[in-house]
C-alpha cells in the first residue's frame, strides 16, 4: 500500500458521521425548512434583544445585562449545532472530521456550562431586587455583575476543557457512527471500544456538580423570594415580583428539565431517537424562547421596542395634533 492510498484511507477512518434525525423523517427537506425558519427567529430574536438591552437607558440595568449576556449565549448555543447539520442534508455529506467534531464538543459544553451558572447569577439578581431593595445597587453594581459573567465563562469553559479531550482520546476501532446530530458527549463516547465505566463516572459526577450548584442557589434564592413576596403588603408589589420571577423560571424549567434527563437519568431510561428529540428541544426550541418569554411578557421590554420602532413616538404626535387642533 501505498503512502497516497494509506492517507487516504487514515482520513477516511478519522471522520465521524453523523446520523442526525433526517433520515428518521418521513418529510426532511420540509423538516429541514422548519429548523432553517427557527433557526433564523431564535437568531434575530436574540439579536433583537441585545440591541434593545445596548440602546434603551431604561433597561441598563443588571437583570437587563444578564438577559442580553443569555441571549448572545443562545445565538452561539444555536450557531454551533444547527448550520453544520443544515449544510449536512443541503450537501447529502454527513461526515465531520475528529478536530471539528471536538471543537464543536468543547464549544458546545462550555455555553451550556455557562449557561448553567448564568442562570443561577440571575435568581441571585433577583433575589438581591427583591430581598435587599435598597442595597440592590451596592451589591448589583457594574463591577459585581461583570465579575459574576466572567466567573460564568470561566467555569463553564472548565466543562469543556476537561471532557473534551478525555472523550476525543479514546479509541474508536467499531463503527464511527454518531447516532445523533452532534458532537454530543455521551453519544461519542458510546462508540469507543474500550472500558469507559470510570470515565462515564466521573462525567455523571462532574455534569450533577455542574448542576447541583447553580440549581441549590437558584432554589434558595426563589425560595428567599417566595417568603418575602407572601409578606407584601401591597397587592401590586407582589404581582410585580412574581410575573418578573416567572419568566426566569421558565427558563430555568426548560433548560434544566432537559439537562437532567440527559446527563442524570440512567442508561436505560435513553434512546438515541429519545436523547436526539431532547437534544432538540433545548438546542434549538429553547433559544427561540428565551428572546419570546422575556419579551412579550416584560413591560420594559415592549415599551423600548416601540421606542425604537417608531410607535411611541408617532402616537405622542398624533396625540399632539388631536390637542392643537381642538
Amino acid at each position: 500500500m501505498d503512502l497516497t492510498t494509506w492517507m487516504n484511507n487514515y482520513t477516511t477512518q478519522s471522520d465521524f458521521t453523523l446520523v442526525g434525525f433526517f433520515s428518521q423523517s418521513k418529510h426532511p427537506v420540509l423538516l429541514a425548512v422548519v429548523i432553517f425558519v427557527v433557526f433564523l427567529m431564535a437568531l434575530s430574536g436574540n439579536a433583537l434583544l441585545i440591541l434593545l438591552v445596548l440602546s434603551d437607558t431604561h433597561l441598563h440595568t443588571p437583570m437587563y445585562f444578564f438577559i442580553s449576556q443569555l441571549s448572545l449565549m443562545d445565538m452561539m448555543y444555536i450557531s454551533v449545532t444547527v448550520p453544520k447539520m443544515l449544510m449536512d442534508q443541503v450537501l447529502g455529506s454527513h461526515k465531520i472530521s475528529a478536530a471539528a467534531c471536538g471543537m464543536q464538543m468543547f464549544l458546545y459544553l462550555t455555553l451550556a456550562g455557562s449557561e448553567y451558572l448564568l442562570l443561577a447569577a440571575m435568581s441571585y439578581d433577583r433575589y438581591v431586587a427583591i430581598c435587599h431593595p435598597l442595597r440592590y445597587p451596592v451589591l448589583m453594581n457594574h463591577r459585581v455583575c461583570l465579575l459574576l459573567m466572567s466567573l460564568c465563562w470561566i467555569l463553564g469553559s472548565l466543562d469543556g476543557f476537561m471532557l473534551t479531550p478525555i472523550t476525543m482520546t479514546f479509541p474508536f476501532c467499531g463503527s464511527r457512527e454518531i447516532h445523533h446530530f452532534f458532537c454530543e458527549v455521551p453519544a461519542v463516547t458510546k462508540l469507543s471500544c474500550s472500558d469507559t465505566w470510570l470515565y462515564e463516572t466521573l462525567m455523571y459526577v462532574c455534569c450533577v456538580l455542574m448542576l447541583l450548584i447553580p440549581v441549590t442557589v437558584i432554589s434558595g434564592s426563589y425560595t428567599s423570594i417566595l417568603l418575602t413576596v407572601l409578606r407584601m403588603n401591597s397587592a401590586e408589589g407582589r404581582k410585580k415580583a412574581l410575573a418578573t420571577c416567572s419568566s426566569h423560571m421558565t427558563v430555568v424549567t426548560l433548560f434544566y428539565g432537559a439537562a437532567v434527563y440527559t446527563y442524570i437519568f440512567p442508561a436505560s431510561l435513553h434512546s438515541p431517537e429519545k436523547d436526539m428529540v431532547v437534544s432538540v428541544f433545548y438546542t434549538i426550541l429553547t433559544p427561540l424562547l428565551n428572546p419570546l418569554i422575556y419579551s412579550f411578557r416584560n413591560k420594559n421590554v415592549t415599551e423600548a421596542m416601540k421606542k425604537l420602532l417608531g410607535v411611541k413616538p408617532f402616537f405622542q404626535e398624533s396625540l399632539k395634533e388631536v390637542i392643537y387642533k381642538e
